[in-house]
Order: C-alpha cells, then structure tokens, then sequence
C-alpha cells in the first residue's frame, strides 16, 4: 500500500492495519500536548497520532502500545525513520494488562467502537472486542499523572456512555470537541478530554469541510504544518 508522506514524516501502510484517516488526523492535531512530558498512545495503529504529537511537542517523549504485532511492525518503521525517533518506543502488548511505573501526562486513542464486523482487521482496531470503553478508562485512571489528560476521539453517539463510564471511574470531562463533517450538518465525531480533577468544560465546535470534498478554513488551518490537504479522505 503506498505511504502517506506528510511535511516532517512519512507513514508506511498495510491493508490489514488502518490507515491514515481524518480521525486520526483530527485527533494527532486537536489533543491537548501542551506541557506533558510523557505520552502514551493506546492502540498506535501506525503510529501517526504520535507522531503529530511529537511534532507539536518537541520534549515530549512517547510510547506506543499496540496488540497487533504488524500494526507494531508499521510503528516500529515509522518512528525510526521520523526526526522524533529518539523520543519515541513501542511494544507488542495487550493494554489491559500493561504495567507501568511511572504515569503519564497524556494518554490518547483512537479507540475501537464497531461491535460487529468480519474483518480481522476490524476486529482488532475498531470493535469492542479486545479493549472496550470501560477497559480503556479504567487502566488509563490508574496510568494518569495527577494532572494528566485522557484525550480521545469517538462518535458522537457513543459520547454519552463514554462520558458516563468515565464519571464512574474519577476521570471528569474537561474539554469537548463536537466534530461535523460538513457545516449545517449533524455532529459526527467528539473529541473528548478527561482528567482526574474536576473542572469546568471547555466546549468548542469543528467543522471538516464547508462544502463537499472542500476542507474548511478551520480545517485547513488545524493541519496546514502536517499534510498535502487533498490527500487526507476516509
């Protein structure tokens, strides 16, 4: 399958592993890396949301966690061969039974929300099969710094539950992104941040594109120093 190259980095892909799209794209862009120090990306894909990040923080170090091992093979070659390379691992694990010392100041995911495909490549980025909702926001509670964030992107209708879950586990929405693919249409996606301090929401709209296969200014502008903006299409 042919890379995708972006300004500082390229993104090696397979089509048993999910490639580059706009989720991931708004996500790499829109969570909050603003001093953290230490990230985790659950589920890294190919590692492209940390590698936006890195790009947007430049002291950070990150690491990814996949349980796919070609998905781990594809972040493995993308962070080696990305400027970001020597603040950037990765390892072949199931997040529910990672370990971890020492916390971290981000986590962020792209998590998996289909309930049902026959896909093998589905079922292991996109259902809720290996890692749930509440598989996910119950280890990231205990992985998170005290000031730490929880940043993810989901469909607008599963926000409800995930909100919810989150509450039962001391994360409290803090910030939330309400994504619309075209203007005057319905939400689509949320961007949706979490931390164990409660604090006022900070709530914001985003819209994709203003007109069909047209991006948006606000779009064009998130993304201007990541991407060849026609390139970038779910």
């Amino acid at each position: 399958m042919k890379s995708f190259k972006f300004k500082q980095f390229e993104i090696q892909q397979s089509k048993n592993v999910f490639r580059v799209g706009t989720d991931g794209v708004l996500l790499g862009s829109l969570a909050n890396v603003d001093n953290v120090s230490k990230v985790l990306e659950v589920g890294t894909g190919t590692g492209l949301i940390s590698l936006m990040l890195a790009q947007r923080n430049s002291q950070a170090d990150f690491l990814g966690i996949d349980i796919n091992e070609e998905a781990v093979n594809l972040t493995k070659s993308n962070f080696e061969n990305s400027p970001f390379h020597l603040r950037l691992k990765y390892i072949l694990q199931d997040f529910k039974a990672f370990q971890s010392e020492e916390k971290f100041d981000l986590i962020v995911s792209n998590p998996p929300y289909f309930e049902e495909s026959d896909s093998e490549k589905d079922k292991l980025a996109r259902q809720t099969v290996e890692l749930n909702f509440l598989q996910l926001i119950s280890k990231s509670s205990e992985l998170l710094s005290e000031n730490g964030i929880l940043s993810v992107i989901i469909p607008s209708e599963a926000g409800h539950d995930f909100v919810r879950i989150a509450h039962e586990n001391q994360l409290f929405l803090i910030r939330q992104v309400n994504i619309k693919g075209i203007e005057n249409s319905k939400v689509k996606r949320l961007v949706l941040e979490f931390s164990l301090n409660e604090k006022e929401v900070e709530e914001s709209e985003f819209i994709i594109e203003k007109s069909p296969r047209q991006y948006s200014d606000q779009y064009l502008e998130l993304t201007k120093k990541f991407h060849v903006f026609k390139e970038v299409r779910n």
